[in-house]
């Protein structure tokens, strides 16, 4: 599972794989754009939906958020 997450990553912006600070939309390391297409490859590729209110830093600030985040919503 988490190398799909990364390939998915990688998909979006390469940037997203190697960075490690906490925020990468403050960061500008993705843009809203991205960030879209993102959540709306994620929920394709593991068939789940990610509410709007799951977007957060929390969840989005770099990739081991999102890794995390996959895999408690996927079981």
């Amino acid at each position: 599972m988490e190398q799909r997450i990364l390939d998915i990553l990688a998909g979006v912006n390469d940037e997203l794989l190697t960075y490690t600070g906490p925020n990468m939309v403050d960061d500008e390391i993705i843009d809203s754009f991205e960030l879209i297409a993102l959540v709306s490859r994620l929920e394709d590729e593991f068939d789940i939906e990610i509410d709007a209110g799951d977007v957060t830093a929390e969840n989005f600030g770099n990739k081991d958020c999102i890794i995390e985040l996959i895999k408690k919503m996927v079981k």
